[in-house]
Parts: structure tokens; C-alpha cells; sequence
């Protein structure tokens, strides 16, 4: 058994924190975080809850309020009040009905940015001229 016991920590409604939350233990959110936070265990976003920033952590439910880019190496689940607008990065991704998502999803294996190839654009189908 690990000597470390993983903490389970909350940021109860009606609380605002403004700046980096750093955790190796479970996050729960009912409140307002604005700014980044970084977890080795599972992110709870509740009904109440709002951030905005950057989220990374192993997984993520997300129930309330996120305008960030959001980092997550296995899954990540939108339940059917979440409001989430940012850049996805994820291993998996479930999302309930009811749920809206606005921004770009990346998906990968191990859950870790990719970056995107640039777009030439130049190219042309071959006799077209380009602009």
C-alpha cells in the first residue's frame, strides 16, 4: 500500500479561487476556480461549478460550467448539464444527452496534445490556379 493516502479535497459553492490549484489526490468543484488546475487523480466539476482556465487530470465529470483547455489522459465525461466550451484533449470522451460542447476535441491513445499538421494553403488540384 502506498505511504501516501490520496487526499480527497473540495471547493465548496459559493467559494471563488483565483489562481493554480496543484493536487495528487481527487478535486471536487461546486464553486468558482479561475485559473489552472492539475490533478494525478479525478476531477469533479459539479452542477454549481464553474471554472475557467486549464484543467489536467487522469479523469474528469464535468456536470457544471468550463470555458478551458482541458487535458485529461483517460476519461473524460460531459454529463447532461454540462456547459463546457474549450479545447479537449482526451484519451475518452462520453457525453450524455443534454450536455453542450463548443470548441475542438482531440483524441488519443494516451490522452496526450497532438499537435496538428499545418494547412498548405496553396494547394491546388492540379491545372486550377490559386489565389
Amino acid at each position: 500500500m502506498n505511504s501516501e493516502a490520496q487526499s480527497v479535497n473540495m471547493l465548496g459553492a459559493g467559494t471563488t479561487i483565483k489562481g493554480d490549484v496543484q493536487s495528487n489526490g481527487d478535486f471536487r468543484i461546486d464553486g468558482t476556480l479561475i485559473g489552472s488546475i492539475h490533478s494525478k487523480g479525478k476531477i469533479v466539476v459539479g452542477q454549481t461549478g464553474h471554472v475557467e482556465g486549464e484543467v489536467n487530470c487522469r479523469n474528469a465529470d464535468i456536470s457544471g460550467q468550463v470555458k478551458a483547455q482541458i487535458i485529461v489522459t483517460e476519461l473524460l465525461t460531459l454529463k447532461a448539464t454540462a456547459k463546457l466550451s474549450g479545447e479537449i484533449t482526451t484519451s475518452k470522451l462520453s457525453i450524455e444527452p443534454g450536455a453542450r460542447f463548443s470548441g475542438t476535441c482531440n483524441m488519443s491513445e494516451t490522452g496526450a496534445r497532438v499537435e496538428k499538421p499545418a494547412l498548405n494553403e496553396t494547394t491546388t488540384k492540379e491545372g486550377e490556379k490559386s489565389a
